[in-house]
């Protein structure tokens, strides 16, 4: 059987992950998506067990004690983590997974995981990641300036990834993150079975 694969996809406010992420899923939904645990309260329109699972702050708590996560963080008061049994299972159904996290979860899961695949989400340019933080023409100068802080400091990040994806031209985004899952898929480390296979019928 392949060998499964889990793939680390980090990006700033701005990038479009999630927009790259969902088309990504609708062409392949033979991939898994990992559902972050976390204790903040639900917001308008999430839906439980859609990108997070809710749960208390003891719940977590006895999940750091247990072992229980990847990585975690404390954000603001409110901890935020990816389980490790889910990320197991799809790695042992010879599966790919998607886990998405900041730059401090990245390097958090390659110390325990370091067969895990990285990629960053990269808007294509300085101004073009400035207009999209602006579009919404709400936010005062001083929370632009804020977020334009936090993603560049996250953009700082990307040299110690795997791969880089521009999205500048989504389509051409999706297709380019589509073929780094593909061309994985044929990476010797995933194959050795093949070979196996074959030489133990000799």
């Amino acid at each position: 059987m392949t060998k499964g694969r889990l793939i680390i996809v980090s990006g700033p406010s701005g990038s479009g992950k999630d927009t790259i992420l969902q088309k990504v899923f609708e062409r392949l939904p033979e991939i898994k998506f990992s559902i972050s645990t976390i204790t903040r309260d639900m917001r308008p329109g999430e839906v439980e067990g859609e990108k997070y699972n809710f749960v208390s702050r003891e719940y977590f708590e006895n999940m750091i004690k247990n072992d229980l996560l990847l990585e975690y963080n404390n954000y603001v008061g409110n901890y935020y983590g990816t389980p490790k049994a889910p990320v197991d299972k799809a790695i042992a159904e010879g599966k790919e997974i998607i886990v998405e996290v900041d730059v401090n979860g990245a390097r958090n899961i390659k110390k325990c995981r370091e067969d895990a695949i990285s990629v960053f989400i990269m808007p294509p340019s300085y101004e073009e990641l400035n207009r999209r933080l602006s579009s919404r023409g709400t936010d005062a100068p001083e929370v632009i300036a804020k977020r334009m802080k936090a993603a560049l400091d996250e953009i700082a990040e990307a040299k110690n990834y795997d791969y880089i994806v521009v999205n500048d031209d989504l389509n051409e985004a999706v297709e380019d993150f589509i073929t780094i899952i593909k061309s994985d898929r044929l990476n010797i480390k995933r194959q050795n079975y093949l070979i196996d296979e074959v030489l133990k019928k000799c």
